[in-house]
């Protein structure tokens, strides 16, 4: 009964458009009413005791270090290193995209970010050489969703603080299954654009060329080193390494590429602060939603009947993985992340899934819904970016789609792909 009259509340509430913050919040009370005599204050203590945490402290300084590098000419160097390497191939400006993606997803943390940050420079490039302009915020969007998987990664974080597990072996579970999804799409670039006939973006470039490249991307290269070296080698926490990031980023943009002054900080600051806002908001609220379903034991029952479907762990992680598609597809990724880890860890446990592998499945499949409609926030960006329709882009985006679905399988029934790297950072 209590499930029903929860995600009832849910399902009506994000049907009418209510923000997802505010629709936890008041689905939690009116349950809370309803179901037990547990005054309502339990609400707000629970929002306001869930942000008192170390670890999530590392968003806002990730949202904000994004916003510094986009800004400070960072993500202009990193097209630049992308269309050196592999600008000469065929559908090259397309890989260039995706390179240049997952270049920056390595500092960014933050799918729409990535989107953002390089859409702006290689849309208008793509449609100069003749690619279709769907086809162009398509590649965008799609390689726009490495940007969570690749650490840093918010989603990982938030997931870490939810499930208690390690953001460091989250980050690194993170790293081969990004590169894989990097160049499958990269693999989509080039199919589409044989047939298509679109025409690589130079010829095959000099040594020194990429080496110039290289030389003037290396500032930027060198913070996934300083945030993932410094997580692993003991130096400083997830949070701290946030941090240091944004100070790397100010001294970058400032000192050595010239690109941040006063107004560029000032916009850095404010779209950091909006971002942050809303997702403080959110995670709030969801907590207290956690908390509410942990005491009506509604995991424990949304699991019991899970298992009773199937006996088979093949046949109950496809099932789990399309429930996870066709959510994200509606829900934002950081709030179903926390609202549907609760319910969904103890089953994969039961299963032999170890909880960080599970980290990577939930984040990949929610990152398949940044680029599926209605919800799409890849899409809605590369759109605004782009001026093409949702319609368009959506119909150019299937292939990429099917792809990232391809890996998503990978991930789940090899787990080698995610895990190899994770075991051996547990027997070092």
């Amino acid at each position: 009964m209590e499930a029903l009259i929860l995600f009832g509340l849910l399902i009506i509430l994000i049907a009418l458009s209510i923000p997802i913050g505010i629709t936890l919040g008041i689905a939690t009370a009116i349950s809370l009413a309803l179901t037990t005599r547990i005054p309502l204050v339990i609400v707000a203590q629970k929002s306001f005791s869930a942000l008192d945490s170390f670890p999530l402290l590392a968003i806002p300084f990730f949202i904000l270090a994004g916003a510094l590098m986009s800004y400070g000419g960072i993500s202009k160097r990193l097209v630049a290193l992308a269309d050196a390497l592999v600008g000469f191939i065929v559908g090259g400006l397309a890989m260039v995209t995706v390179l240049a993606c997952m270049f920056f997803a390595a500092i960014s943390g933050s799918g729409p970010a990535t989107v953002s940050a390089i859409g702006s420079f290689m849309i208008p490039a793509m449609r100069e050489r003749g690619y279709h302009g769907s086809f162009a915020a398509a590649v965008t969007a799609a390689s726009g969703t490495i940007g969570v998987i690749i650490p840093p990664s918010i989603p990982f974080v938030i997931y870490a603080v939810v499930s208690g597990t390690s953001v460091g072996e989250l980050f690194i579970a993170g790293i081969v299954p990004g590169i894989l999804i990097g160049l499958s799409l990269m693999a989509v670039c080039f199919l589409v654009a044989r047939k298509r006939h679109y025409l690589s973006s130079a010829e095959r470039p000099s040594l020194a060329k990429v080496v110039r490249a290289f030389r003037e991307a290396i500032w930027a290269l060198i913070v996934p080193f300083i945030i993932l070296g410094g997580i692993y080698g003991g130096v400083f926490t997830p949070t701290e390494a946030a941090v240091v990031a944004v100070v790397y980023s100010v001294l970058i943009g400032r000192f050595v590429y010239r690109e941040l002054d006063f107004r560029t900080l000032y916009e850095a600051l404010k779209d950091s602060v909006l971002v942050n806002g809303a997702t403080s908001f959110m995670i709030g609220l969801s907590m207290a939603f956690a908390a509410y379903l942990s005491m009506a034991q509604i995991p424990a029952k949304m699991g019991a009947w899970l298992m009773g479907i199937s006996s088979s762990p093949v046949v109950t992680l496809l099932i789990i993985n399309a429930f996870l598609l066709i959510i994200g597809c509606f829900v934002d990724n950081i709030a179903a992340v926390i609202i549907l880890t609760p319910i969904l860890l103890p089953v994969v446990t039961q299963l032999g899934i170890d909880p960080v592998q599970f980290g990577l499945i939930i984040t990949v499949n929610l990152a398949v819904g940044f680029i599926t409609p209605p919800y799409g926030i890849n899409l809605f960006v590369a759109s605004a970016i782009s001026d093409e329709s949702i319609e368009g882009i959506s119909r150019d985006i299937v292939p990429f789609v099917l792809a990232m679905v391809a890996c998503l399988l990978l991930l789940t029934f090899v787990p080698a792909t995610s895990m190899g790297l994770v075991e051996l950072f547990r027997r070092g």
